[in-house]
């Protein structure tokens, strides 16, 4: 259903206009119902003195990975070990979407790989040929599922594709996306970043009314609203089924003819369009996927937006309008790639000035200033350059490892450190160094890394952290522990500092970081820090734990209950009744 700008659109009953951000591009696009520009193309088809403790925070309940995936727990045959040793907080998932080139399934392909990062467990692709959806997913990297023959199997012009982050192996083959269902007026594609807080509660009354599921991913839920929406049209079906969604979705749909971008109100999680020589439009999360096909950023797709690309040309609607944005500061912190800009900020200029601003609340006498690889390079080159002092590569990271190794029967300390990172004794030997990393989540990769150092000679090592403590697991499509593993939300930065053994220990100030964002600070969420949650989690499904538990299972909903973690327990019990009534 096409709305023109000669008369009202038929959706604006329901829907108002999107409230504009502050972006770095010159013009700002028009937010108004209307057609735009056809494509030119034929188409055919907290402060640095922490001293307290960060308690505030109600603990939620004993993480369940912990049942499954214990740490550094060696495996029951006594060879192998799981080394992903990073103690970091992981990117759900990277989306990508092409309407209108010849060659969508190879451009989609060449995406992915450049988001990558953002997810190495799975991926798929879903291209669209004669009006039928064909999908080819699996399990690994990128390059691992596809090659050339099964991109000769996906001819078309439009494509959208997925990669994603969970645990290894053939049992979550099931939940790789894109997902790819038929109803009764077609067949609709969708990949999905982002985590739904929602959605035990939806899938709940889904099932009650009959309901299938096939998978243990929030995402499957969207299609059930989609196929079960009394609209006709399928962009009202997508309006109607987001409408009840809480939580962040940075999502692709494509159907036999449409390509539709959507995001949620509070534009958790990002996503960026482009637009290649040739008039093809683009839909990914980083623009540096953008830059790897040749397209050129355009915009972001605004906080609220439905964007649908068609024969008819590219119609931007409003799904919901928000007075206030929620971006992941996280995205800057460490997930996405330096060369991308997200949110309208440039990360790589994010990353140096979070590092200048540590060199300047935290100085201390060094002689040399490194980085833990790769994610704390550029705000080490902050550091360095405010502070005076030369950058060095005091660490050499690996790239050639995957998720388990085979360890030696004469056990080796901090074995899947020193897997991944290799300290240059040149570099450290009898210096005071400065080591710059973007986070530290449970600490013990922090406490490794200092051990490293200094067993390689360093005379002092100070360790400066380009965030805030994090207090607060994330309930908006990242993986992150419970709270209750979270070291900061257990120690003070002092307590922190012995526990990694460490000579001195700095967090970039909160104030400091909202005073850096300038007039675009409130636009961002910070609950990892604060603990304040702008959608208010009732639920969180820990993806990876739910796919271990209900892989092979056609079992009740309640197989996969060991994949979740409890909410916030602050919450209120007219809340709850009032978010009862509102499910479907």
């Amino acid at each position: 259903m096409a709305a023109t700008t000669t008369k009202p659109s038929p959706l604006s009953s329901s829907l108002s206009k999107p409230t504009p951000l502050p972006l770095t591009h010159k013009t700002p696009p028009s937010f108004s119902p209307k057609t735009l520009p056809k494509p030119a193309f034929p188409l055919k088809t907290s402060s640095l003195s922490h001293t307290h403790k960060a308690s505030s925070l109600t603990l939620r309940s004993k993480n369940p990975i912990s049942e499954f995936f214990p740490a550094n727990k060696q495996n029951p045959d006594g060879d192998f070990i799981d080394y992903d040793d990073d103690d970091k907080p992981r990117e759900e998932c990277g989306v990508v979407g092409i309407y209108g080139d010849p060659e969508a399934s190879r451009l989609c392909y060449l995406a992915l790989h450049a988001l990558q990062h953002r997810g190495q467990e799975g991926a798929g692709i879903v291209c669209v040929q004669d009006d039928v959806l064909q999908s080819i997913t699996g399990v690994g990297l990128v390059s691992e599922v596809f090659n050339q023959t099964k991109l000769d199997q996906l001819p078309g012009d439009l494509a959208i594709g997925h990669v994603r982050y969970s645990t290894a192996g053939a049992s979550m083959l099931k939940n790789v996306q894109p997902f790819v269902a038929g109803y009764r007026f077609g067949s609709v594609g969708v990949a999905h970043n982002g985590n739904l807080v929602n959605y035990r509660a939806l899938r709940a009354k889904l099932e009650d009314t009959g309901s299938i599921f096939n998978t243990s991913s929030d995402t499957e839920v969207v299609l059930h609203l989609i196929a079960i929406s009394k609209h006709r049209p399928f962009l009202l079906r997508i309006v109607d089924a987001c409408e009840q969604l809480e939580g962040a979705y940075s999502m692709v749909f494509v159907t036999k003819d449409k390509l539709v971008a959507v995001r949620d109100p509070h534009g958790f999680r990002p996503l960026v369009m482009g637009r290649r020589s040739n008039g093809s439009v683009v839909f990914a999360s980083e623009t540096c996927a953008l830059d790897l096909i040749e397209a050129t950023y355009e915009r972001e797709v605004f906080p609220g937006e439905v964007v649908v690309v068609d024969k008819e040309g590219v119609q931007s609607l409003c799904l919901m309008s928000h007075p206030q944005p929620k971006q992941c500061i996280f995205e800057h912190i460490y997930f996405a790639l330096p060369n991308s800009v997200v949110f309208g900020r440039s990360v790589y200029e994010s990353r140096r000035a979070f590092g200048e601003i540590l060199a300047t609340e935290a100085p201390v006498d060094c002689d040399v200033v490194i980085a833990v690889p790769d994610s704390g390079v550029v705000a080490a080159l902050g550091y360095a350059a405010k502070a005076g002092v030369a950058f060095q590569q005091g660490l050499i990271r690996s790239h050639y490892v995957g998720r388990t190794f085979i360890e030696p029967s004469q056990k080796i300390r901090d074995f899947g450190v020193k897997l991944k990172l290799s300290p240059v004794r040149a570099v450290l030997e009898g210096k005071r160094v400065v080591v710059v990393d973007d986070s530290i989540v449970r600490g013990t990769t922090s406490s490794k890394i200092v051990r490293l150092l200094k067993e390689a000679g360093a005379k002092e090592v100070h360790m400066r952290i380009a965030s805030p403590p994090i207090i607060g697991s994330c309930y908006y499509g990242v993986d992150t522990p419970s709270s209750e593993e979270l070291i900061s939300n257990r120690m003070s930065v002092e307590e922190i500092r012995e526990f990694i053994g460490s000579d001195s220990l700095a967090f970039l100030p909160i104030a400091k970081l909202e005073k850096m964002l300038g007039n675009q600070s409130p636009n961002f969420c910070y609950a990892c820090f604060s603990g304040k949650y702008p959608v208010e989690p009732r639920e969180v499904k820990v993806k990876k734990v739910g796919d271990f538990v209900d892989d092979g299972l056609n079992g009740s909903f309640e197989s996969i209950g060991g994949g979740w973690v409890q909410a916030n327990q602050t919450q209120k019990e007219e809340k709850d009744k009032e978010f009862e009534g509102s499910v479907l």
